[in-house]
């Protein structure tokens, strides 16, 4: 038995190599401090609390953070026991991190559900609806509560009430990946809890069995070198067409430009013959 603290993120989805996509949830997995470790002969029970996610000490009590102090780190915001775990191997102010999972193992995922407020019997406890025609006056009423007698209602009925909010555990699901470098964990399915909820990873109680990893796509972006030549930079030879160097091309558009500049003021000077034409007509 293992876990591990983490912060939901979101959903996305990968491909596998052979084509199938996988929908994914991504926790968010900071570095887990052991703030406490209780023994069966000092508890009465073996676990080890876990601590996660930095909390500014002006928001926190003394307590919280004399607590802190004992494992040699700062408050945080949150903590959990995990419970059938050798103790032995670990110590207070002990730093876990994501690879503590490897892909392909099965997890229990534990988090606080979405509230969704006071809700009726349809809603929350999936109840049939009554007849909406012919003059029926019973639509979503919530229906007979109990027998004449005992004259109450029975502990435990289903009735409209508060819905959500509540502690759930979602089992056996699959880790797809572990990324080191991003501290996050990419776990098949959904999870529990909206984004940005606090969730607790443990090793699959009734299926702590390792699968085959699934052979995820990747994603390289690879730098593209162009080495096309343009077509200013090639110049004509007898034996065929060669490559100029951009300075070769600087030298040679500059004669061109000069060559240019020489003919057009070659064609703007008058020649002699059109001055005494120009004269002749003038006293005339």
């Amino acid at each position: 038995m293992k876990g591990i603290l983490g912060r939901k993120v979101g959903m996305t989805e990968v491909f596998t190599t052979d084509g199938k996509l996988i929908p994914v949830t991504v926790i968010e997995v900071e570095p887990n401090v052991v703030t406490q470790i209780k023994t069966v002969e000092k508890d009465g029970y073996a676990s080890i609390q876990l601590s996660a996610f930095d909390k500014k000490e002006k928001v926190s009590t003394k307590p919280e953070i004399g607590h802190a102090k004992k494992a040699n780190t700062t408050p945080k915001r949150f903590l959990k026991e995990i419970k059938g775990i050798d103790v032995s191997s670990y110590e207070v102010g002990q730093v876990i991190g994501v690879d503590t999972f490897e892909a392909g193992e099965l997890v229990d995922v534990t988090g606080t559900s979405k509230g969704k407020g006071f809700q009726g019997t349809i809603k929350r406890h999936n109840f049939s609806r009554g007849p909406m025609t012919h003059g029926s006056h019973y639509h979503r009423a919530v229906g007979s509560r109990g027998t004449m007698r005992p004259m109450r209602v029975m502990k435990g009925k289903k009735m409209p009430g508060h819905m959500g909010n509540e502690q759930v555990t979602i089992q056996n699901l699959e880790v797809i990946a572990v990324d080191t470098e991003n501290s996050c964990l990419l776990i098949s399915g959904n999870v529990p809890g909206p984004k940005q909820g606090y969730v607790l990873i443990r090793t699959a109680i009734k299926n702590g069995t390792k699968v085959e990893a699934k052979e995820l796509v990747s994603y390289v972006v690879e730098e593209v070198v162009d080495n096309t030549v343009k077509e200013e930079e090639l110049v004509e030879t007898e034996n065929g067409v060669i490559e100029t160097t951009p300075e070769e091309v600087t030298e040679k558009e500059e004669a061109l430009d000069e060559a240019t500049e020489e003919t057009k003021e070659e064609v703007n000077e008058p020649t002699s013959e059109t001055e005494e034409t120009s004269q002749k007509d003038g006293e005339e």
